[in-house]
């Protein structure tokens, strides 16, 4: 099951963003995927901040994750765009934060290769005239839930 939705701008894909956490109930395995510029860290940044995180929210190119405790739930921001080798996360320590009650952000997950498990949520962003057209496919039941949610 999959569905597209139109974002006309960054204010919507922000808004969206605040949705999509309201589906989560922070959790799950989150996917983002899409060209360079797509929306990816915005989309992200309005469903980090929509759980009451009040700073920056910013892609974590160089460090590969960015952790957030906000209340009792626990977010992990990953960019995988700079991974040399999908054995790097195993270096890191994916499977600690895969098993942890907490919702997995992932941008760039193709990087991962066959290393990640089936994202509940995976979205693909592409640039459709001045906004973003989002392709959201659930990967498990729990995603199914989520995206009937939407």
């Amino acid at each position: 099951m999959n569905q597209s939705i139109y974002l006309p701008d960054e204010a919507a894909t922000v808004a969206f963003g605040k949705t999509l956490a309201n589906a989560l109930h922070g959790r799950g395995l989150l996917t983002l995927s899409g060209n360079l510029g797509t929306g990816k860290t915005t989309l992200s940044r309005g469903l980090v901040q929509s759980y009451g995180h009040k700073g920056a929210v910013k892609s974590p190119t160089y460090t590969l994750v960015e952790p957030y405790e906000i209340g009792d739930i626990s977010i992990y921001h990953f960019d995988l765009y700079r991974l040399e080798d999908p054995e790097e996360l195993e270096f890191i320590g994916l499977w600690d934060y895969l098993e942890q009650d907490a919702l997995i952000i992932v941008e760039w997950p193709e990087r991962a290769g066959e290393v990640l498990p089936p994202a509940d949520i995976a979205i693909e962003l592409s640039i459709k005239d001045a906004g973003r057209m989002l392709t959201i496919n659930s990967g498990s039941d729990r995603g199914q839930q989520i995206l009937a949610a939407l």
